[in-house]
């Protein structure tokens, strides 16, 4: 393998020849340094990816724990695979395992070439791993050979995950808040405010989850937390930190996700914009929202909030849609979470909040009036 340049100037990676070796140390040593020239820093992902495919060569399992978003799965072995390759590496030694893992991986060599190629027709690759090594290594050499311009990420997905975590509270964004009781239309709003060209991070699409016991209805299965603060992180690095970024009211929990500590730290002193709807309009909303909703699925919802209502007002809340009177049933799911939410807003210790009369407006001039307030607000840009 040799480094060349192309027209643009950035370094490329053409294969040499065929080489013999005398020893499997020395095929081990001669890949380590071929591997060595192609790897870049996991901080620097974002600078070269453009119009590059990135491979994911875990395991299946790995992959589905979580990835980097965009990534494809192109796994060196399947879940048992690595298991018995690990084993040998642990139990005897590099070497062995190296034997183990070219018998098993050495008839699917041609299938590898052959998927990368389809997916990556330009063949301008990344590859990673776990941890940078082995396997990330192993592939990138063979598509190296294949005619691709390899890259691989040093340290691989840990280094990525490890940049990840550091990255939320490092990168400053300004942020404000949009707040309001259940059924406000905070979520229409937030995407009426990215029709106007405001920047906004919307949590709840991320999570595939609306936050309340009630979120998970009409979603997708939510992603790992893993994987989520993955999502995430891509969303948060597309964003513009001098410009102003809004942000729907959340607990730090949505779902079975958690919003990362730098990310929640910087919400909870943000300004707060706490929409004013009244509770009819606001019940109408939720009719809309969930009129299509399987019986099955609110009574399962109900069912959950038990403890938290009550048994008699959730058997109340069931009898209402046996009776197909969803209004009824929503009515009681509001004023509980009205309570919850009021309890929050009281004490919330975010510094600004601002009280936003919505009366007849509709979400579009919401997001209009919004805008010009947070142009009127220190600390919003």
């Amino acid at each position: 393998m040799r480094i060349a340049k192309n027209a643009a100037n950035t370094p490329i990676f053409v294969p040499l020849p065929s080489v013999k070796w005398k020893s499997v140390r020395e095929a081990i040593i001669f890949k380590r340094k071929c591997t060595e020239r192609m790897k870049i820093p996991a901080s620097d992902l974002w600078m070269y990816k453009e119009n590059r495919i990135i491979f994911d060569v875990r395991t299946p399992a790995e992959f589905a724990k979580g990835h980097i978003p965009s990534a494809i799965n192109l796994p060196l072995f399947s879940d048992e695979e690595r298991a018995v390759v690990g084993t040998i590496y642990k139990q005897a030694n590099p070497e062995k395992a190296f034997i183990k893992g070219l018998e098993l991986a050495g008839p699917k060599m041609a299938e590898y070439v052959k998927t990368a190629l389809q997916a990556a027709p330009s063949r301008k690759i990344m590859v990673y791993c776990w941890r940078g090594g082995k396997r990330s290594g192993s592939m990138g050499w063979l598509l190296g050979f294949g005619g691709f311009d390899v890259q691989i990420i040093e340290g691989g997905y840990k280094a990525y995950r490890n940049y990840l975590l550091t990255a939320f509270e490092a990168k400053k964004l300004s942020i404000a808040i949009i707040g309001g009781r259940t059924g406000s239309g905070k979520s229409q709003i937030l995407r009426e405010l990215a029709l106007k060209g405001e920047q906004i991070l919307d949590l709840e699409t991320l999570a595939c989850h609306k936050g309340s016991a009630f979120g998970w209805i009409g979603e997708k299965t939510q992603p790992t937390i893993e994987h989520f603060e993955n999502q995430l992180f891509e969303a948060v690095q597309s964003l513009d930190p001098a410009r102003r970024v809004w942000i729907e009211n959340e607990s730090r929990g949505v779902g079975r996700v958690f919003i990362p500590d730098g990310l929640w730290n910087q919400m909870k002193q943000a300004p707060l914009f706490q929409l004013e709807v009244s509770f009819e309009r606001r019940l109408d909303h939720i009719l809309q929202v969930y009129t299509q909703t399987c019986k099955e699925d609110l009574v399962a919802s109900f069912r959950k909030l038990e403890k938290k209502i009550g048994n008699e007002q959730m058997r109340a809340a069931i009898l209402f849609l046996e009776q197909g009177d969803i209004k009824s049933a929503a009515a009681i799911a509001l004023k509980y979470y009205d309570k919850l939410y009021n309890y929050g807003f009281e004490n919330n210790q975010t510094p600004v909040k601002l009280i936003v009369e919505t009366g007849n407006l509709d979400f579009s001039q919401i997001a209009d009036h919004l805008i010009q307030l947070a142009n009127a607000t220190p600390n919003t840009l």
